[in-house]
């Protein structure tokens, strides 16, 4: 495909009708990476399909511009919807926010309503299904950063069919495609604004070209996430983390369990330091681990819970028995109180 021209609204137009086509929502396009979908998200929201608006972004003058998101539901990669000049009002706090403190914070400059899938968020914080009826209710579209929510495969069409206007999802991660795309889901009013603002045309998101051989790359991967057993999956990965499971269970004060749904999108084997833990935090062990040969990267620092989590997905064969020993090894040494190296 690298030797053949191609026009490229063309093909992300194709690409995106396919892509809506495998998974079963109304439409799609490509973006460049899921944090490439939330820039295209707020331009749409802001200048929707306005050809003036379009070309004016990032400076929003005479345009609404502020996206309303819970503040339990800030998030590293958020500034990402600032990019084509939204500002943000956040509302409620760490710990709770009501669908009253939603809807008043609603104005004649507000664009959107945020919704973040990631991780165990608080359950006192408002439900998607709640931020959708407040958007809609308002006349704004709901939008959603789902970037890492796959698997479960469901979630792919969970989310539109809810009632939000744009989901964001990576190309990489568990889909396994490359990593610079993703893909944008949801109504095909609010995909076609979000398509109008972005790349090859001459928008705000110019920069976040997305080449034809990387949307063949997507395609592809998608195609062959989809087509994957996700039971049979699911069930070899618990029993590799149940290896990691009984290698450490008896090291001194940590709990050791596979844990999958709703907090880990893959079963894991989750390896939590208790009050008899002896050793150091779950930061330091994790800089151990990778400054350590072989490298190994474990999910540490979790603000839910003091411990280290090994993610299976990019294990490969041969590897398990490796990373179950030398995790082992590395919390007996731990345990007993030995000065860890943390220089790579």
């Amino acid at each position: 495909m690298s030797e053949t021209f191609v026009q490229m609204d063309e093909l992300l137009i194709a690409a995106g009708q396919e892509i809506a086509d495998m998974i079963g929502v109304p439409a799609a396009t490509v973006t460049s990476g899921a944090s490439g979908g939330l820039v295209l998200q707020s331009a749409a929201a802001i200048a929707k399909d306005d050809p003036d608006a379009i070309s004016q972004l990032p400076i929003t003058d005479g345009l609404p511009n502020e996206l309303i998101i819970q503040r339990g539901h800030r998030f590293g990669y958020d500034h990402l919807y600032l990019v084509p000049g939204a500002r943000f009002i956040e509302v409620g706090t760490q710990e709770s926010c009501t669908r009253k403190e939603i809807s008043d914070a609603v104005g004649p400059n507000t664009a959107g309503i945020i919704h973040l899938i990631a991780g165990p968020l608080s359950e006192t914080t408002v439900l998607l299904e709640e931020t959708v009826d407040i958007a809609h209710s308002h006349g704004l579209p709901l939008l959603v950063d789902a970037a890492s929510a796959l698997p479960p495969r469901s979630n792919l069409t969970k989310f539109v069919d809810m009632g939000a206007d744009l989901v964001s999802f990576s190309g990489g991660k568990a889909v396994r495609g490359l990593q610079s795309t993703g893909m944008l889901l949801g109504d095909p009013r609010w995909v076609e604004y979000a398509r109008l603002n972005n790349a090859p045309n001459a928008t705000v998101a110019r920069a976040q070209k997305v080449s034809k051989e990387e949307v063949a790359g997507l395609l592809a991967a998608l195609d062959a996430f989809l087509g994957e057993d996700e039971e049979l999956e699911a069930a070899r990965y618990r029993r590799d983390m149940q290896v990691i499971v009984d290698q450490v269970a008896e090291v001194p004060g940590v709990t050791a369990s596979v844990k999958h749904e709703p907090d880990y999108y893959i079963p894991h084997a989750v390896i939590e330091f208790g009050k008899s833990w002896a050793g150091p935090g779950s930061m330091e062990i994790g800089q151990a681990l990778l400054a350590g040969e072989p490298r190994i990267y474990l999910r540490h620092g979790y603000p839910w819970f003091n411990g280290i989590a090994v993610d299976p997905l990019n294990i490969q064969p041969g590897e398990l028995e490796v990373v179950a020993s030398v995790v082992r090894s590395m919390l007996i040494r731990a345990a007993s109180g030995e000065q860890l190296s943390t220089d790579e």
